[in-house]
């Protein structure tokens, strides 16, 4: 299928993330985010008939979207909820543009977030809440797992088949700093850091670093995507959906079929060539970034580099949004937040606004064409998205 700029994203919105919910729950914090992105397509909220959203953090999730719709009183054509972790947000946005581009909808709201805390990573209970029933059975007993433990064997792994060195690892961080002291609602935009900071921080899973992991906070997002024909009239000049792709090879990383190849060859493969692009043809890229190592892999898969050449393109190429290849120029999860799933959607926002050319101070040059990659779980499932300005 080409979508053919059937679809467009017409209007978006971002809470600040927090450190805490502030006695919020996962509903109150989409109605925020749903109401600001319908006025920022210029829409009311009778113009909505499509509903896709991301699980609860701490709600159930049994009938979810419809629990959703019934708060915020829409009534959709069609609703849904994805889950694909970290994925779950750029997928939402691929389904919106299909049931645009299928006329099913005319305007689809794509909604993610929740109150989510460090006990996600830090604890066993808090890591049994986001595990399979066969890795609690099978690999929770044996070790700590869960995320840190899984992006530390594809960390290491990578050093130990092409010579990845943490400093080239660190420095990913360092130039997504750069770009997050610009942001203001990036939690982490006080001081710049350097390589020698990251690495002098705790070191949690060798060999990964405190300041190398994604802060787990609080907050939400949402995103319009519009047909085509009606996407004229939004008040901000709208974001082509032009290209998509997404791809799984395992759910738990035991069973992948390798530390160092992913999925994510296959899902941006698949997007380029839907928007009829190369790597090469992008002026900036928002590349999901729960760890140092998963940029890395990104970029290389996606065909921005040769495998096993990362660590050397990130160590010569300025990533911030002033450098050749301005990458997550938002500070990415790392400086900003990882807001549960709206941390995959703050990858799309910042894409659009760049492409809007609305960015302020940390404003890209050449605003024509972005790639943007969600991953969910420990390098398994992919969704990627080729996006295009005016």
């Amino acid at each position: 299928m080409q979508l053919s700029r059937k679809a467009s994203i017409t209007g978006i919105s971002e809470l600040p993330p927090q450190k805490d919910g502030r006695g919020l729950r996962t509903l109150d914090l989409l109605a925020q985010a749903a109401r600001l992105a319908i006025e920022d397509a210029g829409l009311l909220k009778s113009d909505i008939d499509g509903l896709l959203v991301t699980p609860p953090s701490e709600d159930t999730a049994f009938m979810w979207p419809a629990q959703v719709a019934e708060y915020l009183q829409i009534f959709p054509a069609s609703l849904n909820m994805v889950e694909l972790g970290g994925a779950s947000a750029a997928g939402c946005v691929n389904r919106a543009a299909l049931l645009v581009a299928a006329g099913i909808c005319r305007h689809c709201l794509c909604l993610s977030g929740g109150v989510w805390g460090t006990r996600v990573f830090n604890d066993r209970e808090g890591k049994s809440a986001v595990m399979s029933g066969a890795e609690l059975e099978y690999e929770l007993p044996y070790g700590p797992m869960g995320f840190n433990s899984g992006y530390a064997l594809a960390a290491r792994r990578h050093m130990h088949e092409y010579g990845t060195t943490p400093e080239q690892l660190a420095k990913i961080a360092v130039d997504q700093r750069r770009s997050a002291l610009l942001n203001p609602l990036a939690l982490f935009n006080q001081s710049a850091l350097t390589v020698e900071e990251v690495l002098a921080s705790p070191l949690i899973v060798d060999p990964i670093h405190l300041l190398e992991i994604v802060r787990p906070c609080s907050g939400a997002a949402a995103v319009v995507v519009s047909r085509a024909e009606t996407a004229l009239d939004a008040p901000c000049p709208p974001v082509a959906i032009l290209g998509m792709g997404e791809a799984c090879t395992h759910d738990s990383i035991v069973y992948a079929p390798s530390l160092t190849a992913t999925p994510i060859a296959l899902s941006a493969k698949r997007a380029f060539a839907m928007a009829g692009v190369k790597p090469g043809d992008m002026d900036l890229v928002s590349l999901y970034d729960c760890y140092t190592i998963t940029v890395l892999l990104t970029l290389e898969e996606a065909g921005f580099c040769p495998r096993g050449e990362g660590g050397r393109f990130v160590a010569s190429t300025d990533l911030s949004f002033q450098g050749a290849l301005p990458c997550n120029t938002h500070g990415g999860q790392l400086s900003c937040g990882q807001p549960s799933y709206a941390g995959g959607m703050s990858h799309v926002i910042e894409a659009v606004r760049q492409l809007r050319g609305q960015a302020g101070k940390r404003q890209v040059e050449r605003r024509r064409l972005a790639f943007v990659n969600g991953n969910g779980g420990v390098l398994s499932t992919q969704s990627s998205l080729v996006l295009g300005g005016d």
